[in-house]
């Protein structure tokens, strides 16, 4: 069991207790606003600074991660949102935050983010053996659900009790303990390195990046899906009220596939899939399921199992998709590529949350979300057809 390993479990400690932080913070934030007075086009500006800051240190984080120590930056990155997310928590509880003051800190947040987020993928294979990577991997992904589901209900009731300033000390006091962790862990040196620019190191590992077919297919494939996702995102809430009895309606949707995403990440621990990217393309058809039913007009009942499978489906390919870049990817590029990984999968998702509305109001919610459904099947059948893609193996040959 991967979770006997000493490294490994301080590591998996970590991560746990820091996505657990994170996904209280959409709530702790949003609330942070709304309770200045201010409205929901601040709420967007202040995640929206959140955001971008997180996409653009991105590609600046994986050279950095392929340089230096993974685990420096990572606990540096730790450090960072400690003070920034303490500061705004400060602030709040204080009474002294004001909008540009929320969305500085926020942006701070991101950016360090976007240094810690391809370090940690680079940093896994450095603390586990390649055979341990999948369970490990899916052990993450578990995390996150565990986080997905409980976040949020923590934030509201501490927003609801205390105000979101203690939601995000909380959140702050996580990345306290996440670089705690990440400190004592004993990782093994890393080879020298010739020197390079800056400059050299990004284009190589972009030429890593597309001198591997199957890579850039699965990033440009999931790029297109995550903006399609955005019509289920967009869209369900208007579905949800116009049609499922409101907000009670879709949060038990949600919820549930919350709970698809926790039993993901279990059945990841399981299994090894001997066609890894095979596994990953169909679990992407799954997200067709849910788009089709909210589209016919399901009933709850009915779409959340349809949202179960899709978070079944979200957390297993996940960890498939890291485990796979961790045993494909040379190490000492592994950070570079997971870098260009989460930028092209992130950079496109903002513009799926803005585009559906307009569909819809010229074709109709429900042909929209039809369109959406077919689309997802297309692009996924799209890379099944990519040879690469259905014959890599579980190791590299």
């Amino acid at each position: 069991m991967v979770l006997r390993q000493r490294d490994f479990r301080l590591l998996f400690c970590g991560q746990a207790v820091s996505l657990f932080g994170d996904r209280m913070v959409n709530v702790a934030l949003a609330f942070a606003v709304l309770e200045l007075g201010h409205s929901a086009s601040e709420v967007g500006l202040v995640f929206a600074c959140r955001t971008l800051p997180l996409v653009l240190c991105l590609l600046a984080g994986g050279v950095v991660a392929d340089r230096a120590s993974r685990r420096g930056v990572m606990v540096t990155a730790d450090l960072v949102r400690l003070v920034s997310q303490g500061a705004l928590a400060a602030l709040l509880i204080g009474g002294g935050a004001e909008v540009w003051s929320i969305a500085l800190l926020a942006a701070v947040t991101g950016g360090a983010t976007g240094f810690f987020t391809p370090a940690s993928t680079g940093l896994l294979p450095e603390v586990v053996a390649p055979d341990d990577l999948q369970p490990a991997n899916g052990l993450r992904a578990t995390a996150a659900a565990v986080g997905e589901i409980g976040g949020p209900i923590t934030a509201g009731l501490l927003v609801a009790s205390a105000g979101a300033g203690w939601a995000l000390a909380i959140d702050a006091a996580t990345f306290a303990l996440s670089a705690a962790f990440l400190a004592r862990l004993h990782v093994p040196a890393r080879p020298p390195r010739a020197r390079t620019t800056f400059l050299a190191d990004l284009v190589a590992g972009w030429g890593e990046f597309r001198a591997r077919r199957w890579v850039w297919t699965v990033v440009g494939s999931v790029a297109v899906t995550n903006m399609l996702w955005g019509a289920w995102t967009a869209l369900g809430p208007v579905v949800a009220d116009r049609e499922l009895g409101g907000a009670v309606a879709w949060g038990t949707v949600l919820a549930v596939m919350g709970a698809g995403s926790l039993a993901g990440g279990l059945v990841a621990v399981r299994i090894r899939p001997r066609r890894p990217l095979v596994v990953f393309t169909l679990g992407g058809m799954t997200f067709a399921i849910p788009l089709a039913l909210l589209a016919a007009g399901a009933h709850t009942g009915l779409l959340a199992a349809g949202a179960f499978a899709a978070g079944v489906a979200l957390m297993l390919g996940n960890a498939v998709w890291e485990a796979t870049l961790q045993r494909h990817i040379p190490a000492d590029a592994l950070s570079r590529v997971s870098a260009y990984d989460w930028f092209g999968s992130l950079a496109f998702y903002p513009l799926g949350l803005a585009v559906w509305a307009p569909v819809a109001d010229a074709t109709g919610v429900g042909p929209a979300l039809w369109g959406a459904c077919i689309l997802q099947v297309a692009v996924m059948l799209g890379l099944l057809a990519v040879p690469e893609v259905r014959r890599l193996g579980l190791r590299p040959a």
